[in-house]
This record gives C-alpha cells, structure tokens and sequence, in this order.
C-alpha cells in the first residue's frame, strides 16, 4: 500500500495484477503478428526452462514437505528464475549471443502472465511455499473491514507456517520499554534527549 505498509489489499493486488495483465496481452498480439516468424523449439523451451529450474523443485518440495517449512533454497530458486532482472539479462545475453528473435516474447509472456493471470509474485521465506491464506493477514483485512480473499484450495490446506519462528507475546500489564525500577516505583527513567 505504501513504503511503510508493503502489503496489499485485494483491491490494490488486483490493479497490481492489471498493469502485468497489460504486458500480458501486448505479448500475446506481438506472438500472434510474428506467429510465423517464431522459431517455437525455442520459444518453447524459453517458456518452460523458468518453471523447470524455478517452480517445479520447490513445488514437489512443498508437496512432500506435508506443509512444513521447505528450504530456502527453493525459494530463491523462484525469485531468481522470475525475476524481471534475471530475465532481462537473459534476454540481452541471448541477442549478444544469437541476435534478437521473435521467440524471446515467451520470457514475458511466461512472467506477465504468472503475475496478471495467476498472482504469483516473489516467495517470501515468512510464508509457505505455495499461497496459503494467513490468519493474520485475515486479522488485518477484518481490521481494515475489507472482504477476505477467497481461499487458493489446494489439496491440502496446511497450517499456515512458514521460516520464521512465532514471536511470544508481550505481557500487555508490563510495556517492554519501562525498565523494571520504573514499573515498581523507583526512579522515572530519564530521556537521553533531556541529559
């Protein structure tokens, strides 16, 4: 929503979805009007190989995984693979290698539609492998009195867990930032600022 809330609401994921629903039918005209000038053998194996080395290992991972927490590794393994960056330098490296060809709309096609059709992003390691609804994130849309977002329905539907150990709760009695001397009577902490 803003730099100090990085999160979305449904509202605001769908306009994101739209902009890459954009890049998604430019792509799709520019195959359609170069459809026989596109070499498909590569095309094809540019759309597939993203997936192949980014998706398809930590997807099985997390599948065998019984909805535990999976290496990180298959997560950076899906941000690298789909990152624009990435795919940018792939595509500049193989017009310096081979010149630039209409088969290389797969590589945005593939990421535009991921993100417009699909709403797949980046992984984070705070959360599982594969989308999973997080009750906090339910607490927060309840918070904001929005409508939640309709479940993915996977086959299994794990506890929501992710990488990143629960944080305890904080006696609401006793603020962390009151030293122990203040809350039982003795000395008012002093500000730095007033020294």
């Amino acid at each position: 929503m803003d730099q100090a809330n990085p999160f979305e609401t449904p509202k605001t994921f769908a306009v994101h979805r739209a902009e890459y629903l954009v890049g998604f039918a430019v792509s799709t005209v520019l195959i359609i009007a170069h459809f026989g000038e596109i070499n498909w053998w590569v095309w094809i194996g540019l759309f597939l190989y993203i997936d192949l080395i980014g998706y398809i290992p930590g997807a099985i991972a997390f599948k065998r995984s019984g909805g535990r927490p999976i290496p990180k590794a298959y997560y950076v393994l899906y941000n690298v693979m789909h990152s624009l960056i990435t795919q940018a330098a792939v595509v500049g490296a193989w017009c310096w290698a081979f010149g630039p060809e209409w088969a290389l709309l797969a590589i945005p096609w593939h990421l535009s539609g991921d993100r417009g059709l699909f709403g797949n992003f980046m992984k984070s390691f705070a959360l599982p492998y594969e989308p999973v609804r997080q009750k906090g994130y339910l607490r927060l849309l309840d918070d904001l009195r929005l409508a939640h977002p309709k479940p993915v329905g996977h086959v299994m539907d794990p506890e929501p867990v992710g990488h990143l150990p629960a944080v305890p709760a904080q006696n609401p009695a006793r603020p962390a930032a009151v030293p122990a001397a203040a809350a039982a009577g003795g000395e008012r902490p002093v500000s730095t600022a007033a020294r």
